[in-house]
């Protein structure tokens, strides 16, 4: 079965799993994200994203694995407690699957959010960065075949006036995928400054490409959850970035409050 005949049958399951409903917004929640998904509200309808064809249980502590439908506003939004990453071993499509099964099911705007590293020391943890743009770095593409798709503007500039319009000291970065699991090197970290990025991490890259792909309107926020690697001289571990998006839930689950009725 091919990726988007996946995507038809999940997006058919959805329908049926929440109540019929059509939804406007789909969000994918990143590392360090999960606890703000409450601020959002009580769900409408919760389940286990294994419920729909194609999706694998998580494998990374940390990471959901459920699906939600909130209203939030006006807008009914459909969230994604989790992700697959390419690390994982599944494959590019599955990785893409998520945003192309909200594709299908008719959903128009894209948001996806991450824990990442900063490469600016004004970025402590906790601090939230809008995308600007991305260079990727994982030699992976989720398009197949002579589909020539434009990323100008993929994270677009819209949706990032209106968040500079609830938060105005929010800031902008580009945002480098790394494949993972292993965090990056201080090397790595001077390669990724001299390129022109400000933000590493192992997710959002490939989803991104995909919503363009199908002709989604893409919101890209980062949460800075730790200094990159040689930065700070400090190790890496993946409890600092859980950490970081435990203390900084409030702020992030307010941010999408206010942001996701206007979008």
């Amino acid at each position: 079965m091919n990726s988007q005949t996946l995507a038809t049958e999940a997006a058919a399951t959805l329908h049926e799993l929440t109540g019929g409903h059509d939804h406007d917004i789909a969000l994918v929640m990143g590392s360090g994200w999960l606890p703000a998904a409450d601020a959002l509200g009580t769900p409408d309808y919760e389940f286990p994203n294994t419920e729909l064809p194609g999706f694998s249980a998580p494998s990374v502590k940390g990471h959901g694995g459920t699906i939600r439908s909130v209203t939030v506003g006006k807008s009914r939004v459909l969230i994604f407690l989790g992700r697959t990453h390419y690390y994982e071993g599944r494959g590019v499509a599955a990785v893409v699957h998520g945003v192309r099964t909200a594709a299908a099911a008719g959903v128009k705007t894209m948001v996806l959010t991450n824990g990442c590293g900063g490469l600016n020391t004004d970025w402590t943890p906790g601090t939230p960065v809008l995308i600007k743009d991305h260079i990727n770095l994982t030699a992976q593409s989720p398009i197949e075949g002579a589909n020539f798709v434009d990323l100008t503007d993929l994270y677009s500039s819209r949706l990032r006036a209106l968040c500079r319009d609830v938060d105005p000291s929010l800031d902008e970065g580009v945002y480098c995928q790394f494949t993972g699991p292993h965090y990056e090197t201080p090397a790595e970290i001077q390669m990724v400054r001299a390129i022109g990025g400000d933000l590493v991490g192992m997710s959002t890259v490939l989803e991104a490409i995909a919503a363009r792909e199908a002709g989604m309107e893409v919101l890209g926020l980062s949460l800075v959850t730790n200094l990159a690697a040689g930065i700070s001289g400090a190790p890496l571990n993946h409890a600092e970035v859980l950490e970081a998006g435990k203390l900084a839930a409030a702020r992030m689950g307010g941010l999408l409050v206010d942001i996701l009725p206007r979008v």
